[in-house]
């Protein structure tokens, strides 16, 4: 039993390391060797400041102010007998507008007051070269503004809707609609202008900035 036992237990074998190839030691590396872990070295780099540009904006003079907003006066005066209707319906609004009584009553005093200040808007500041760029535009916005204001009553005179029909209402919802818009554009252009601002009107600003 003793030599039977001896003989049915495997014998472990001592295999010299002279005889494992080169090829597997590299395959299956030892466990007991020592690994050596590569970690990326941070290099401490300072922190460049970004370079900022600060634009810093001139603010607009008085008295460039001033002119572009006295510029607006011009088609607001014009467009005021487009409110008619709205004054005839609304009694009480034109209570806003009597300060500006005597200033309409002085501009309509003079003959041919509009065409001379439309000429006078157009030629003295607008293709002058002595303003600077937002007097010019401010100008040439309120000098398009008034020619589109003119359009409307070539158009009530070719078609004389009358004082009845379809074709009156039609035009005095039109007359009110285009005074609404001249006041909301004069004060806009005016509050602009005081600040500082370039005022950007509706359907005149694109226009007016192709002319400069």
């Amino acid at each position: 039993m003793a030599s039977l036992l001896h003989l049915s237990a495997t014998p472990k074998t001592l295999i010299p390391k002279s005889y494992i190839p080169s090829s597997a030691s590299r395959a299956f590396p030892s466990t007991l060797s020592t690994r050596s872990l590569s970690f990326p070295q941070l290099v401490s780099r300072k922190s460049k400041p970004k370079s900022s540009t600060i634009t810093c904006s001139t603010p607009t003079p008085a008295t460039d102010r001033l002119i572009s907003a006295v510029a607006y006066t011009l088609p607001f005066f014009n467009s005021l007998q487009y409110g008619r209707y709205l004054f005839i319906q609304f009694p009480k609004l034109g209570l806003l507008f009597e300060p500006l009584i005597p200033l309409l009553s002085l501009y309509r005093s003079m003959p041919y007051s509009s065409f001379v200040a439309f000429f006078a808007l157009y030629l003295g500041v607008v293709r002058n070269p002595s303003f600077n760029h937002y007097v010019r535009f401010n100008a040439m916005q309120a000098v398009t503004l008034d020619v589109l204001l003119v359009l409307p009553l070539l158009v009530q005179r070719i078609f004389s809707p009358g004082r009845a029909g379809l074709g009156y209402k039609l035009m005095v919802w039109g007359h009110n609609g285009i005074f609404v818009f001249s006041v909301f554009c004069f004060v806009y252009g005016l509050v602009n202008c005081i600040l500082g601002r370039t005022p950007y009107l509706p359907f005149v600003a694109d226009a007016a900035g192709r002319q400069l």
